[in-house]
């Protein structure tokens, strides 16, 4: 009886120093697969970094579409419409006509 119960309690230690090897591994494993999925070079805080950066990507190029269309406009008025080519030669080159007097004042 004696031996009965000395081989229950040796198996009974083996089981438990198996589970505790076990779940110990299964927290380093877990420990490492969250770390990576948040702190790696690829997880989740770069993604959001990466996320940020597309957004302010694409409202940039939103605003540089914008810019084109209008400078293509104005190339387009400056192909064929005469008197916004005089408008612009008098504002941003402060060009004038024959016997015309420019004044320009400092701010």
């Amino acid at each position: 009886m004696y031996t009965n119960n000395l081989l229950r309690r040796q198996v009974y230690n083996e089981k438990k120093k198996r589970n505790l090897v076990f779940y110990t591994i299964l927290v380093i494993v877990s420990v490492y697969l969250l770390w990576s999925l948040v702190f790696d070079e690829n997880g989740l805080i770069r993604y959001y970094e990466l996320k940020e950066k597309k957004s302010a990507l694409i409202k940039e190029i939103a605003s540089l579409n914008n810019e084109t269309s209008r400078l293509q406009e104005e190339v387009e008025l400056l192909k064929k419409d005469p008197f916004y080519i005089e408008k612009k030669a008098r504002e941003e080159l402060n060009m004038s006509k024959p016997d015309e007097y420019i004044f320009l004042f400092e701010k």
